[in-house]
């Protein structure tokens, strides 16, 4: 099937052309019908099927042309990296047709998008609680509001937008259609959709064709934080293929010292991008490794969902994910668009369960390399890999050889007891029961 075969008008066919866009994916097939027939829908996909046009194409298809000025259509979004990308396809679509498609996002200053959004909007992609806060400041009436679209919820949640969501969905009219687009559905997921949704029609879409099919993946054992940084330097050195490279960490911290280590050893080729970095920090950051200005971007989770950056030659999971499903999103930035691509995952000791999980989840087994030649491994140690002892502090617990502990008995002045408290206690007893009243004649 070709997007000739849906039913699209000539602007949106003319954008796609421009775009060189023709054949749908699955999910795009799958929800056109029933999102034009004004259904409820949840589609479940795996990331990199294009679950963004899934919504979009038929959404613009049905929309009409408006002098109201007030959105139409509410595309609500986790991150404000997703509020720039879904902003910019849907503006790309647009280009033959009459549609203002505005972006707003938190971290900066809410009069700027305020009057963007007063001026003039069809359609409103935002992050929830600026949505939120650009209701409640008269930005716009949300009773125009007909099309809800909830993209990426799973993740929505987990960042703590629960509380948002509940108020947005409260405050938009009860005539309207509600679309969901996730690659999990988790309990609370099914909750909302219990909640808000009438009779949602579920589309979901079997992993065939999606990343697992076109990624190779491998993995590589490595002890520490410091093992694993010369491992990624070796590779980097010995692989020029790794032209586009994405690294995942844990935490934002992390994925500064890692920055800090390759840019000595790859000079300005080397970005960081995370929560603490300013907006216009993070998104010439996404630019200039989109544009392959950068050879390696070190990111946190917060762009494993959604952001669609063409052609990343290799994954590399510097640390393995908390959750099984997260390693599908961080593997699924690459081998996009029927394009090869290559994940590799640096395993610790401690990480060889979750990594085993994952195995399970996808039904395959991903190879594990031997140790590269030349590799140097380190036996120091940063803070958070030396065993937690209690508290927020962490320790480095030596081994110790016929250890009896630190216990020792008591001096005998402290094996005293203070019966103070006691006799205090029988004296108020005592008065208490003088204080009762005698039995009445």
């Amino acid at each position: 099937m070709t997007f000739d075969d849906l039913n699209l008008n000539n602007p949106l066919r003319n954008a796609l052309a421009d775009l060189e866009y023709m054949d749908p994916t699955p999910i795009q097939v799958a929800a056109f019908s029933p999102i034009m027939s004004g259904k409820d829908v949840v589609g479940v996909a795996q990331t990199g099927t294009g679950k963004t046009f899934a919504y979009l194409l038929p959404l613009l298809r049905m929309l009409s042309y408006s002098t109201d000025g007030h959105p139409r259509i509410a595309i609500l979004v986790p991150t404000r990296e997703l509020v720039v990308q879904v902003a910019e396809e849907a503006k790309k679509l647009t280009t033959y047709m009459t549609v203002r498609t505005v972006g707003a996002y938190g971290g900066t200053n809410i009069n700027t998008q305020k009057l963007a959004v007063m001026e003039g909007a069809d359609v409103l992609v935002a992050t929830p609680g600026r949505f939120f806060d650009l209701a409640l400041s008269g930005a716009f009436k949300a009773k125009y509001l007909k099309k809800l679209v909830i993209d990426e919820v799973d993740e929505m949640l987990n960042l703590g937008f629960r509380t948002q969501l509940k108020n947005i969905l409260d405050m938009l009219p009860e005539k309207r259609q509600n679309l969901l687009f996730s690659a999990t559905l988790t309990e609370d997921v099914e909750n909302l959709i219990n909640d808000y949704f009438f009779e949602p029609l579920k589309i979901e879409i079997a992993p065939h064709g999606t990343p697992l099919e076109q990624i190779r993946q491998n993995g590589y054992f490595g002890a520490n934080f410091n093992t694993k940084t010369n491992l990624l330097e070796l590779l980097l050195k010995a692989d020029e293929s790794m032209n586009k490279v994405l690294v995942f960490v844990s935490t934002k911290k992390l994925a500064d010292k890692l920055h800090e280590k390759l840019d000595a050893i790859f000079p300005e080729s080397v970005g960081v991008i995370h929560s603490n970095k300013s907006q216009n920090y993070r998104l010439r950051m996404v630019d200039e490794f989109a544009e392959s200005k950068l050879r390696v971007l070190v990111a946190t989770d917060i762009i494993a969902r959604g952001l669609d950056i063409a052609e990343v030659s290799h994954v590399v999971n510097f640390e393995m994910p908390q959750e099984p499903a997260d390693y599908m999103h961080r593997i699924g930035r690459t081998g996009r668009a029927d394009k090869e691509g290559i994940a590799i995952s640096f395993i610790s000791e401690k990480e060889d369960e979750i990594f085993e999980a994952i195995q399970q989840l996808m039904g395959i087994e991903v190879a594990v390399l031997p140790t590269p030649e030349g590799l140097v491994v380190s036996t120091e140690l940063l803070e958070f890999e030396k065993e937690k002892m209690g508290g927020d502090k962490f320790y480095y617990q030596a081994p110790k050889l016929n250890s009896k502990g630190a216990f020792h008995k008591k001096l005998d002045k402290n094996m005293k007891v203070n019966r103070a408290k006691e006799k205090r206690q029988a004296r108020m007893a005592e008065k208490k029961k003088s204080r009762r009243p005698g039995k009445k004649r």
